[in-house]
């Protein structure tokens, strides 16, 4: 949240197609914001996406993976373990890959497919964020409701500012936004 993850996926994939790489873009099916195939930044970006069902594979969704040199997903925490391992083979065998996603939901555990991708990957770069209280850096996408932080509930709960607020540790565990 508020870091410009969409965002940046978005130009990158932009500036990958103008230098003629192949990409193809994906959005795991918990994302249910926007419809089944848009992606779509706070900024206003958007872009048309494969829709990754959590029990298809990375190349059932895509079809031929051959055409692409370049796979990106967006909200990556929503992958499968298999699928981050299809992920991780892919790019073993010279496909670039690239994810944007969460590294933790709201109560600071990782996502699985998080997770997975920490245990894989060859590089990590974080997009940093700003504590919505006191300007800090933010670690926790923190659920609230009225001025409260939540800390119990499903943990799959799709929504943006409306639900989510950014903050550092130490105004999280304050629990008041």
């Amino acid at each position: 949240m508020g870091s410009s993850k969409t965002a940046n996926a978005l130009m990158k994939k932009f500036n990958f197609e103008e230098r003629g790489r192949t990409v193809a873009l994906l959005k795991p099916s918990l994302d249910t914001r926007n419809g089944k195939t848009l992606i779509k930044s706070r900024i206003g970006l958007s872009s048309e996406a494969f829709f990754l069902d959590r029990d298809k594979t990375i190349k059932e969704t895509i079809g031929d993976d051959s055409k692409y040199d370049t796979i990106m997903i967006d909200e990556a925490q929503f992958l499968t373990v298999d699928q981050v391992d299809e992920l991780r083979e892919m790019a073993d065998n010279g496909i670039m890959v690239m994810c944007y996603g969460l590294k933790t939901d709201y109560t600071g555990h990782l996502f699985e497919g998080s997770k997975r991708l920490v245990e894989v990957s060859d590089t990590i770069r974080e997009i940093q964020s700003m504590c919505s209280k006191c300007g800090t850096k933010a670690i926790v996408n923190a659920r609230y409701c009225g001025n409260k932080v939540v800390y119990v509930g499903n943990i799959i709960d799709i929504g943006g500012e409306e639900k989510y607020i950014t903050l550092c540790h130490k105004c999280w565990t304050k629990g008041i936004i």
